[in-house]
């Protein structure tokens, strides 16, 4: 299908709903949802949302979704290589504040609950990117981080 084509199919009626949700960083869920429901449009716009969410998008699921709808959509693209290291810049930083905002004797869940509601997007990306075992590695990072 070639880009004239392409360009005349009309957008959901839902559009720039889909649009927004589709770039909410803070709900990996809802972006999985939104670049499955813009799929089943054919339009340069709908490409555009999903080429820069497959270079740009935080969990590599996501990107993985964007980049195979694209291929369905006939798109000659490649899928980039999953991040290594730290996802969010300055992590343990930001992880080390937190703790440190909390009493002395906090436990893992208040230090779990505060982190979801002072940087949701950074527990997003952590959540989407490590599915199962997020639990798990959030306790280890959160009982390594430093009391100073």
């Amino acid at each position: 299908m070639n880009n004239k084509e392409i360009k005349g199919i009309e957008l959901p009626a839902n559009y720039e709903e889909l649009k927004k949700s589709a770039n909410r960083k803070s709900n990996w869920r809802e972006r999985l949802d939104a670049i499955e429901e813009l799929g089943q449009s054919k339009n340069n716009q709908v490409i555009d949302i999903f080429k820069h969410i497959m270079n740009s998008d935080s969990v590599y699921k996501v990107q993985e979704s964007a980049y195979r709808q694209l291929k369905r959509l006939g798109e000659d693209v490649q899928l980039p290589p999953r991040k290594k290291g730290e996802l969010v810049k300055g992590l343990t930083k930001i992880l080390v504040r937190i703790k440190k905002s909390l009493p002395e004797n906090h436990s893992y869940a208040e230090f779990k609950e505060k982190l979801q509601k002072m940087r949701m997007d950074i527990y997003d990306t952590y959540e989407g990117e490590k599915g199962a075992d997020f639990d798990k590695w959030l306790e280890n990072t959160w009982s390594a981080l430093s009391k100073r």
